[in-house]
């Protein structure tokens, strides 16, 4: 009996372990390899390398909308066709914890180049503009006419301010 505890700790601990492995906390996203105006994502570490064990169907949140994508190999292609450069906004809904990240996804021609935006530079841009129109007031115009031009570009492409403000707490949760 004495030597079947620690036997059934091993299996116990080794379950778990292989459990651990097929989470996905990290990803990063790119453009489909066949081109079809499609995002690949892509399982990763913390380093953001590709993580190939990664196999079954994972639930997503992109841009709100819930999709189902199986991964392969750690690679699963996102069915929604980007017809114009727009901000992405990808959420993987987990019982751990939520991974999410913010991508600006530029398109020209038939390519796609999705642009990964940081939280802090996402918050940085419009609280530096605020900071800069208090400290010199005769910039008080200039500034309110660049914020305005910068949330019109963010609205315009799809940012909305939940999503907006999603980001940057994810962003905050992270830390800690």
């Amino acid at each position: 009996m004495k030597k079947l505890i620690p036997i059934l700790v091993m299996l116990i601990s080794l379950t778990s372990f292989a459990q651990d492995s097929q989470n996905i906390n990290y990803f990063t996203v790119k453009e489909n390899l066949l081109k079809g105006q499609k995002l690949a994502i892509i399982a990763a570490d913390s380093l953001e390398n590709p993580n190939e064990h990664i196999n079954g169907v994972y639930n997503f949140s992109v841009n709100g909308f819930k999709q189902e994508l199986k991964f392969n190999d750690g690679v699963a292609v996102c069915p929604l066709q980007i017809e114009k450069s727009a901000f992405i906004f990808i959420k993987h809904i987990n019982d751990v914890k939520n991974p999410s990240n913010l991508y600006y996804v530029y398109k020209k021609d038939n390519d796609l180049k999705p642009i990964k935006i940081s939280w802090y530079v996402l918050l940085i841009v419009p609280v530096g503009l605020i900071l800069i129109g208090y400290m010199f007031r005769r910039l008080i115009g200039f500034v309110i006419f660049i914020l305005m031009v910068l949330f019109y570009f963010y609205y315009s492409k799809g940012l909305s301010i939940p999503t907006f403000f999603e980001s940057a707490l994810g962003g905050i949760k992270n830390i800690f």
